[in-house]
C-alpha cells in the first residue's frame, strides 16, 4: 500500500511560478479542488493547480503573509501575517470581512475549526488566540498562553487544538473536557499534525527528526530521519491512507517514509538545488501533494481524467 502511494505521488504534473516572492504556505481547500498560497509579497492567491490557473488574488496584509486556510465550505479563507493581523476573506468577492488585532508580533499559523465558526491563530508572542467568526466581537474569546516560546504550528479537530512550539513541547487542548495534555520533545517543534485516524501526532523537530507519538499514552512510537533542516521550519504530513509520512527538507526534496517501519520509501525532488521546502499539503480527496520552495509550487500525483483531456487539447 505505502509503495503504491509513493509511486502515485512520484510524478510532477504541474509546476507553477506563483510570482509572489517566497511562498510561506500552500494549502489545499476542503475538497482538494483548489489551493491557496501566501507569500512575502503580502498577498494570498487562489489557484486551480490541476489547470495551472490563477483564480483570484487577495491583497491586504501590511507585511508578508505567513499562513492561510480555507473554510469548510470553501466560501471563506483566513490568513495571518507578520503585520500581526488575522484576516477573514470572502473567496468570491475578494473582500476582507473581518480583521482581528490582538497578537503582539508575527502571527505564524492560522486555522478554522471544523464548522468554521471560530478561527484559531498562533503567534511568536507565545500565545494561541481563538476568534468567534459569527459574532460582532473582535476581541479573542479565549487566549491560550501556556507556551514559553513562539507557536509554530496549529491543527484543529472538532473539539481539540494541537499546537507546536519552539519551547520543545506539543500541547493538546481538549476544549470539551477542559483539559491540557503536554508532551515534551526536548527540541523546537516546527510542525504538528494528526494522523487521519486521530490516534497519533506527527511532529517535525528542529533536530532534523520527525516523531510519531501516541495521543493517549504520549509514547514515542517511531522516529523518522534522513532529511535536513538547517534551522528552517519544515512541515510534515501523513500521506493518503495513513501509511506514509512526508516532510520537507533543506536539500530541495520532500522525504517519504513508511509509517510503521520508518524506512525511507522515496523523495520528491522539488529543486535540484539545496533550497528548503518549508511547506506542503496533501489533497484530502486524491493521491496528490503540493510542495513549495522559494516562489514555486509543484503538484505531484495522479491527474484527473478531465485534466488529462485539457492537457491533450
Amino acid at each position: 500500500m505505502a509503495a503504491e502511494i509513493v509511486e502515485a505521488l512520484s510524478s510532477c504534473i504541474r509546476t507553477i511560478d506563483c510570482k509572489q516572492g517566497a511562498v510561506r504556505a500552500v494549502r489545499f481547500n476542503a475538497d482538494g479542488s483548489y489551493c491557496l498560497t501566501c507569500g512575502s509579497d503580502r498577498k494570498i492567491k487562489l489557484w486551480n493547480p490541476n489547470k495551472n490557473l490563477l483564480l483570484k488574488t487577495y491583497p491586504g496584509h501590511g507585511k508578508e503573509a505567513m499562513d492561510v486556510a480555507g473554510s469548510c465550505d470553501s466560501a471563506k479563507l483566513v490568513s495571518c501575517g507578520a503585520d500581526k493581523m488575522v484576516i477573514i476573506w470572502d473567496v468570491a468577492t475578494g473582500q476582507s470581512l473581518r480583521r482581528y488585532r490582538g497578537h503582539a508580533t508575527v502571527v505564524s499559523c492560522v486555522r478554522f475549526n471544523e464548522d468554521s465558526s471560530v478561527v484559531i491563530s498562533g503567534s511568536h508572542d507565545n500565545s494561541v488566540r481563538i476568534w468567534d467568526t459569527r459574532s460582532n466581537i473582535y476581541d479573542p474569546i479565549q487566549i491560550l498562553n501556556d507556551a514559553k516560546d513562539s507557536i509554530t504550528s496549529i491543527q484543529v479537530t472538532e473539539h481539540k487544538i494541537l499546537t507546536g512550539s519552539v519551547d520543545g513541547k506539543i500541547r493538546e487542548y481538549d476544549l470539551r473536557a477542559g483539559q491540557l495534555t503536554t508532551d515534551t520533545l526536548g527540541e523546537a517543534t516546527t510542525s504538528v499534525t494528526y494522523t487521519r485516524d486521530g490516534q497519533c501526532v506527527v511532529a517535525s523537530c528542529a533536530d532534523a527528526s520527525v516523531r510519531l507519538i501516541d495521543t493517549t499514552a504520549g509514547e514515542l512510537l517511531n522516529e523518522f530521519r534522513g532529511h535536513t533542516t538547517k534551522d528552517y521550519c519544515v512541515e510534515t504530513a501523513t500521506g493518503p491512507g495513513d501509511s506514509t509520512i512526508l516532510c520537507g527538507s533543506s536539500d530541495g526534496c520532500v522525504w517519504i517514509w513508511e509509517l510503521v517501519t520508518g524506512n525511507v520509501l522515496g523523495k520528491l525532488t522539488h529543486s535540484s538545488l539545496p533550497t528548503v521546502v518549508p511547506t506542503l499539503s496533501i489533497n484530502p480527496s486524491a493521491n496528490q501533494v503540493l510542495t513549495a520552495s522559494e516562489g514555486c509550487i509543484k503538484l505531484w500525483g495522479e491527474m484527473s481524467p478531465e485534466d488529462i483531456l485539457i492537457c491533450d487539447d
